[in-house]
């Protein structure tokens, strides 16, 4: 039953399994369950290992200590080292893990997974360019729905966070406005006026345009049901 969970990803006490097709959907999915848990084991796997320092007090210096003269404070920030490579063993399917098991700390075995799917630094350039042209490029046709249309968007935004390159959301917002057909160029006029575009996130202007889009649906249903009566 426990590993029918882990594959349905229902169990909050193991990591979400990892998907190499789906790699940087993974990504963002294992960020955010391991912060969740310890914002700690996170530092571990981006920057490296706690390393067995502690400063002396007699001499005022950092200094590494042995495992026998080691504190309960020092062992237990220590032991986050090893935490960190259990939470992503236990993502990994073992094929996976057999590309793994060579590296020493959580950090290497992180870079191994970055660098075998997402790429190396050109590669991740590349798709990034690729991602910042569809963002530049991106157009709403005129029947496209608000949902299908933002679905579009918050896909190519997402997939540029996750290669560590983002918009702010005062750009985002006035990049979807733009990207509207000239039929809502009235309500994108009426929002720019009465709305600071500072300040509205991209989630509430897709309600807003989203309610539009209902009445709109409802005045054309309307105007449809009058051509008919006149018929």
């Amino acid at each position: 039953m426990e590993s029918e969970k882990y594959l349905e990803g229902q169990s909050m006490q193991r990591p979400p399994l990892f998907e190499s097709d789906g790699f940087i959907y993974w990504k963002n999915r294992f960020e955010t369950y391991v912060k969740s848990k310890d914002l700690d084991l996170w530092h571990v796997i981006t920057d490296g290992d706690f390393p067995p320092i502690q400063n002396n007090p007699e001499t005022k210096k950092d200094e590494i200590v042995p495992f026998h003269k080691q504190n309960d404070d020092l062992k237990k920030k220590l032991a986050k080292n090893n935490e960190a490579k259990m939470v992503i063993y236990n993502a990994l399917p073992r094929k996976e893990y057999e590309r793994i098991f060579m590296c020493q700390t959580a950090k290497e075995i992180w870079d191994t997974l970055l660098i075998t799917h997402q790429g190396n630094n050109q590669v991740k350039a590349n798709k990034i360019d690729l991602l910042v042209q569809q963002y530049e490029q991106f157009m709403i046709p005129e029947e496209e729905s608000i949902d299908n249309a933002f679905a579009k968007f918050n896909t190519i935004i997402t997939s540029l966070k996750a290669l560590d390159e983002s918009f702010s959301s005062k750009n985002c917002v006035r990049k979807f406005l733009r990207a509207l057909h000239p039929k809502w160029r009235a309500k994108v006029t009426a929002i720019e006026e009465s709305k600071n575009l500072t300040t509205l996130s991209l989630d509430k202007l897709i309600g807003n345009l989203k309610v539009y889009e209902e009445i709109i649906k409802k005045d054309f249903d309307s105007e449809r049901q009058n051509q008919k009566r006149t018929k």
